[in-house]
């Protein structure tokens, strides 16, 4: 690539192989929140874009399922290797568009790059099975095989992971798909549409619509009665729309919504540690991520030295331009995100919390909002409530651990949870209690791609990663025969 990573991104709708304008002609800015200056225009779709992307994906359906294995593998690791090849340019391109630091957008291809190794192995891994009845009269044979095309939808906060983790299992399964990126982060899903291209998939398996109305692409996908899947990661009144769409079909759905993470931390833990834990696990992504410690319950008589402690490591955070040398906090992504994280501690305030650091935006460009620790903060605060989604840590202490299991499953939603302790049996005592999809015990990361990724109640139906992730993107087909 040149040495402006985003000048190479082609800008246009991705159908049946081809780039190609919006059917209306319209573009729409892509926003750098650093800067507030235009990156790029990108394609603005709607629904007869959507309807011709969706037929293709039926009309290529039986012949990519009919694929090879090893050549779907194969296509998936070659892929690996050119994101790899481009950690810098892909990085470059994320950080422009979304805000992160390079280091982490860095990190972030790694990861997303991940997916596509993983589910290259498991390509060639699709399974089956075959038993006798109990009377011995009849053979069953079990296989799988895809489930048909596939709708995929992504967030802006993790732009080519989120991508990967999607596409990867569904190419390994033999599915085709139709994907609609985050409108604010669609440059990074583009370079990924030509990497893929490059790595030898055919025209039309995947096909990628960019669009400011999701609902005018989605909305046809789901009433199209050609899709058979839809994979969805975003908030949960979007995933229950989306379910209620789906269930007009009988559609195969997997659904990664919203978060509320409890960050638990017991006084006989080790609090540096826990610390340290509680950095990675609230400042990943500035905050902005699903998986972000929401609360952080702390055990009274160690509450406030744990308070003073984060307080110290996050003030020291360097905020700025994620693009610049040594920026360890990026922007959030748009206006409405940083108003909405300072109307949070603004309101928290006024319940009595006390500001141990941060607590307000730097002035200049950019949605930016220094990293702020939060303590005495009133229960019934929205924050709490509510996915923060910015560089904001609320500490409240807590006297039992009845109390700490109480409040961390006082949530509609169930995505991941943190605990600290030194008691190898009060980890798994109180771990198995919380009810959440992911349990982090003495660490503040759970993401890997080797293991099942979602969560339970309001945050989300299946899991995404790991040896299950295939599956996903399967059909479970029974075959009887008799030994006659």
């Amino acid at each position: 690539m040149a040495n402006d990573p985003i000048s190479q991104v082609n800008t246009g709708l991705f159908i049946d192989g081809q780039w190609g304008p919006a059917a209306s002609g319209r573009t729409f800015d892509v926003i750098n929140p650093a800067t507030e200056e235009v990156l790029a225009q990108v394609a603005d779709g709607n629904g007869d874009d959507a309807r011709r992307a969706i037929e293709v994906a039926g009309q290529k359906q039986a012949e990519w399922g009919r694929t090879p294995p090893r050549e779907r593998s194969e296509i998936l690791r070659r892929a690996y290797d050119l994101v790899i090849e481009r950690t810098d340019e892909l990085a470059a391109i994320m950080t422009a568009e979304m805000g992160k630091p390079l280091a982490e957008a860095r990190g972030e291809v790694a990861y997303g790059a991940e997916f596509l190794r993983w589910f290259s192995e498991e390509a060639v891994r699709i399974g089956g099975d075959v038993t006798l009845t109990g009377d011995g009269k009849t053979r069953i044979m079990v296989t799988h095989e895809p489930v048909g095309p596939c709708v995929l939808i992504t967030p802006w906060n993790f732009p080519l992971a989120m991508g990967t983790r999607k596409i990867g299992p569904a190419i390994a399964a033999g599915c085709t798909m139709v994907f609609k990126p985050a409108e604010l982060t669609p440059l990074t899903s583009l370079a990924l549409a030509g990497i893929l291209t490059e790595a030898g998939l055919p025209g039309g398996v995947l096909n990628v619509v960019t669009t400011t109305d999701p609902g005018s692409v989605v909305e046809p996908w789901m009433a199209s009665g050609i899709a058979r899947k839809v994979s969805f990661t975003g908030s949960t009144p979007v995933g229950v729309k989306l379910l209620q769409q789906a269930s007009e079909h009988v559609m195969k759905s997997s659904m990664e919504l919203g978060g509320n993470a409890p960050f638990i931390v017991f006084a006989d833990a080790d609090l540096d540690k826990a610390v340290a834990g509680a950095m990675v696990a609230k400042m990943r992504n500035m905050g902005e991520a699903c998986t972000a410690a929401n609360r952080l319950y702390v055990e009274a008589p160690v509450a406030e030295e744990f308070a003073k402690k984060l307080s110290e490591q996050m003030g020291a955070l360097k905020v700025g331009d994620g693009a610049a040398e040594g920026t360890q906090v990026g922007p959030l992504v748009e206006r409405k995100a940083l108003d909405k994280v300072q109307q949070f501690v603004e309101e928290a305030v006024s319940r009595g919390a006390t500001v141990m650091c941060g607590g307000d935006a730097p002035e200049g460009k950019g949605f930016f909002y220094n990293p702020t620790v939060l303590s005495n903060v009133d229960p019934d605060s929205a924050l709490l409530a509510n996915e923060i989604f910015g560089p904001v840590a609320p500490v409240v202490p807590f006297d039992t651990e009845e109390e700490a299991v109480e409040l961390a499953n006082g949530t509609a939603w169930g995505l991941v949870g943190y605990l600290f302790t030194s008691d190898v049996q009060r980890a798994f005592r109180v771990g198995e209690r919380i009810e959440a999809g992911m349990v982090g015990l003495n660490t503040g990361l759970v993401s890997n791609p080797v293991a099942p990724f979602g969560g339970v109640k309001a945050s989300g139906l299946g899991r995404e990663g790991g040896r299950i992730g295939i599956d996903e993107f399967l059909e479970t087909k029974y075959f009887a025969l008799p030994r006659d």
